[in-house]
């Protein structure tokens, strides 16, 4: 049997759309010799959709597009599609389905299980779960199907999330092999967890395991694909970040390697992903806007945006003020050269002038300050958003994770953008992505990467005159903030002093209220600034 595995890109509410994609990958199965094709969890709705399950009449387009869909698909192949359906009794009113289909007909159902409510996840909020998993029999075979969450249950060491494994229920009906219908999210190496969870289930009842999953971006969901075939210790493994169809052909013993990349370099493809996605999916911007200061994070976050868009759909608008040295302003134009940007330069001295002239009363005798200094950021972020309204563009905002997380960020200023590509990046982190970029070519200035980093907003200002070394205080914010550490268990870890380590903590919980203002992040790690991250604003945690 040749058995296809369909790596597709879903916008999630584009019920046609999907379904049009899901007839096209069906016609490349058959022509490739398939007998059965499965394809992402939720295909048609796209994942997540939400609140969108809350709309009656999504539902019911959903099916009615499902059903004429299946009307149409190639004769005498088989489909294993992710779908909606109702739930007759009491509960969430839908289950979250798989269906296998073949010549018009549905051969069988089933419902997800595990319904994950944490961090990004949802499901219980629209889902009722199943109770009773079965096998699915189609051409002699027992098929044992079952959605994403099912399979996250088989770890016998650690503690469970749930109190039942849906693999041994299925696997002591005697399936012939086990299939997973995925929408599985990005997180750095988090492939290598879904590996040795499938190996978990060969080892322990000697059946393939046959594994698909979404690819694309969805808002700030990144989805790296990784679809494969698992059996007898071997692995057959689809491209990651690209839409592809993985055909297996189940009399041959054929492998590949398991296809290796280093974290940096899964990051470099996620957000280029996603920045794609999000600007092709949103279907309104021609064009993408970034500050270019000349500093290292908008000087990476443009490199991105080119190779994910193309050099004609990235504009640099630098805006220099009396406290932007020459070094910044020649190596932001140096940047836009090596990438082949177009340059727009708007000099701000009398736009902060003014500001200051109509506060000078108001703010007599007080000396100046972190108000004044934000004016000039604040007067960046509105002449960037001028530019996207005006040209239909999206504004990329460029601050990285250690300053979000640190509040070392101004509100309406360089917090501005429909997007922030390295929210969910650290600053330790940045430098290495920037090298990774050069490593073809100089596109990012090498004096961008080597000068101390600095916001410029007042005389010689450089960021560590109001933070530690990034490389110390990205060690205790992965503590605080990945691994969810207490200060006592950051210190003996570290060997870092309180005084240091907790004044981190404190910026941490007093910038709250900026974070939840901030642009939708592209999510790299399982502990991302955004819907995974449920942190109370006005809160005491260190009282008491």
């Amino acid at each position: 049997m040749k058995l296809a595995l369909a790596q597709i890109n879903t916008i999630v509410g584009d019920l046609r759309g999907n379904a049009n994609k899901v007839s096209d990958y069906c016609r490349k199965a058959r022509d490739l010799g398939a007998s059965l094709v499965v394809f992402p969890e939720l295909t048609l709705t796209g994942y997540p959709p939400l609140d969108l399950l809350e709309s009656e009449d999504f539902v019911v387009r959903e099916q009615k597009i499902r059903e004429n869909l299946v009307q149409t698909l190639p004769a005498d192949l088989g489909v294993l599609l992710g779908g909606l359906a109702r739930n007759p009794g009491h509960g969430k009113p839908l289950y979250n389905a798989a269906y296998l289909y073949e010549n018009g007909d549905c051969a069988g159902v089933c419902h997800k299980q595990l319904l994950p409510t944490y961090d990004v996840f949802d499901e219980q909020r629209y889902f009722a779960p199943n109770t009773e998993p079965t096998v699915l029999h189609w051409r002699g075979l027992k098929l044992g199907v079952h959605i994403c969450e099912d399979l996250w249950n088989v770890r016998e060491s650690g503690r469970r999330l749930y109190t039942h494994d849906p693999i041994a229920t299925l696997a002591s009906q005697a399936p012939d092999l086990f299939i997973n219908l995925c929408a599985s999210p990005f997180a750095i190496d988090k492939h290598l967890d879904r590996y040795e969870l499938m190996e978990t289930v060969w080892q322990r009842y000697g059946r393939p395991y046959v594994f698909t999953n979404l690819v694309g971006a969805n808002t700030g969901l990144i989805f790296d694909g990784r679809s494969c075939v698992i059996l007898n210790g071997q692995m057959l493994e689809a491209a990651p970040f690209e839409e592809t169809l993985l055909i297996w052909d189940s009399s041959s013993l054929s492998f590949s390697e398991p296809i290796s990349t280093s974290p940096t370099q899964q990051v470099l493809e996620a957000l280029k992903l996603g920045i794609l996605d999000y600007v092709e999916k949103t279907g309104i911007f021609k064009q993408v806007f970034i500050g270019l200061s000349g500093g290292i994070d908008s000087a990476v976050t443009a490199a991105l945006a080119v190779q994910a868009l193309g050099p004609k759909r990235v504009v640099g608008v630098a805006m220099p003020s009396e406290y932007s040295s020459s070094g910044s302003l020649e190596d932001a134009s140096q940047l836009a050269s090596n990438l082949g940007i177009e340059l727009r330069t708007i000099p701000i001295h009398s736009v902060i002038h003014a500001f200051n002239n109509a506060l000078k009363d108001q703010f007599s005798g007080l000396g100046s300050g972190v108000a004044e200094e934000n004016i000039q950021a604040r007067t960046r972020g509105t002449l960037l958003m001028a530019f996207a309204n005006k040209f239909n563009g999206l504004v990329l905002a460029t601050g990285n994770k250690s300053e979000l997380a640190t509040g070392y960020a101004t509100l309406y200023g360089d917090m501005n953008g429909g997007l922030s590509v390295l929210g969910d990046l650290y600053k330790t982190e940045v430098y290495e992505l920037a090298r990774l970029i050069n490593a073809s070519g100089e596109f990012i200035p090498e004096s961008s990467i080597t000068k101390p980093p600095s916001a410029e907003l007042r005389p010689n200002q450089v960021d560590q005159d109001s933070l530690p070394p990034y490389g110390i205080l990205d060690e205790v914010l992965k503590g605080y903030i990945e691994r969810q550490q207490s200060i006592d268990e950051i210190i003996a870890q570290t060997g870092y002093s309180k005084a240091l380590v907790e004044p981190i903590m404190l910026m941490v919980d007093r910038t709250e209220y900026k974070r939840k203002q901030a642009a939708p992040v592209l999510r790299l790690r399982r502990k991302a600034f955004g819907s995974g991250r449920k942190e109370p604003i006005v809160a005491r945690r260190r009282s008491g």
